[in-house]
């Protein structure tokens, strides 16, 4: 499959079963910070083997360690509004590329976010929910401090699940259940659940989310 020429570098990783389908079922895959398009990569094994998988590389170098960033973020916590709105409207251009450019099914597009890249994920779904039928959400939360329109009662057509550890020592699980209660005001269909694991996304969870796409692939 060639590589459609973006705004992001990503990865492609084609169905590992693509059956007779012309379309497929597509996952968006969003690294944290200080990863790559390569760190959930990984992920794959454990999908639903019929997926078209597109991992995304943040635009900006991660000065501090290494790999790469979404944005900056000040000691309050606020994200650096000009690095966020570049972000946030480069994957906006990219899912229009790739909804052009590769054979992606637009009924069944998918994020799975980790981290910095659950927030991109959240403000991409939140703003623009036709475009997605689901949302992985791990380990981050929604970021509500970005000048953002969210539309919070448009959300019936797209299905969240938003899972975060007990013990995350990056982003505190208050965050998680912070995220929840604004979830539990929307009309979206949405799971909320927590797992003992730190910043990580632990096997229970990954084993979870996996049944939860594969069953949102099959209605």
């Amino acid at each position: 499959m060639n590589e459609v020429v973006s705004v992001l570098f990503h990865r492609v990783l084609p169905p590992r079963n693509a059956g007779n389908e012309s379309l497929h079922p597509t996952v968006i895959l969003l690294h944290g910070r200080g990863a790559d398009e390569d760190d959930l990569a990984g992920l794959s094994s454990f999908l639903d083997p019929g997926l078209l998988l597109l991992s995304v590389r943040a635009p900006y170098p991660f000065a501090s360690g290494g790999g790469y960033t979404w944005y900056d973020m000040g000691i309050d916590g606020i994200a650096d509004p000009v690095m966020f709105r570049e972000s946030y409207d480069r994957l906006n251009t990219f899912v229009t590329d790739a909804l052009h450019g590769y054979p992606v099914d637009p009924r069944r597009l998918f994020l799975l976010g980790f981290s910095m890249g659950t927030m991109m994920a959240f403000s991409l779904a939140l703003t623009a929910p036709r475009h997605f039928r689901g949302v992985i959400a791990n380990s981050g939360y929604v970021p509500e401090k970005t000048g953002l329109d969210l539309k919070w009662n448009e959300l019936s057509g797209t299905s969240f699940f938003i899972a975060h550890g007990t013990h995350d020592p990056v982003i505190p699980v208050a965050l998680g259940r912070r995220t929840r209660d604004l979830f539990q005001k929307s009309n979206a269909s949405w799971v909320y659940r927590e797992y003992p694991m730190g910043h990580e996304i632990s096997s229970e969870n990954l084993v979870d989310s996996a049944n939860w796409m594969r069953e949102l692939i099959g209605q």
